[in-house]
């Protein structure tokens, strides 16, 4: 897959988590709308669905291992601002075959296309110093 079939998975689950995150919703119902609602013909939809079902998998773990770095409690993050660092605290746990730099560019990507105007600095502050712990885990 191209990568820009890989951006725009990205792009669609960092939506389709903050939907989940406010909703409650099951992921499979909203990855069911997701994939019915949006043309799917240019985006890389296996690691969509491996992206959502990844962070709705594992969000508590994810969090614990975010929280050290952030300045506030997760619970008063903006909900775009947690769905785009957990989507790529996901990524750099998980996805070793995605390289660390490309999993934060795109997280900041995503933050100042979907966050308030300052959101990219604090995701981008908050994955640098989490970077070696999120991929420790899994080397």
């Amino acid at each position: 897959m191209k990568p820009a079939a890989r951006r725009k998975a990205r792009k669609l689950a960092v939506q389709a988590i903050y939907s989940w995150q406010l909703s409650q919703n099951s992921m499979s119902d909203i990855e069911a709308q997701f994939l019915t609602d949006n043309d799917t013909s240019k985006v890389d939809v296996d690691y969509f669905l491996a992206l959502v079902r990844g962070v709705a998998g594992q969000s508590s773990t994810l969090d614990e291992a975010l929280e050290p770095f952030l300045d506030r409690p997760l619970k008063d993050l903006d909900q775009v601002e947690r769905a785009v660092l957990r989507l790529a605290a996901y990524e750099l746990r998980e996805r070793l075959d995605v390289p660390y730099k490309v999993a934060i560019n795109e997280a900041i990507e995503l933050a100042k296309s979907f966050g308030a105007d300052d959101s990219h600095r604090f995701v981008n502050g908050v994955l640098d110093k989490a970077i070696d712990s999120l991929r420790a885990a899994r080397q």
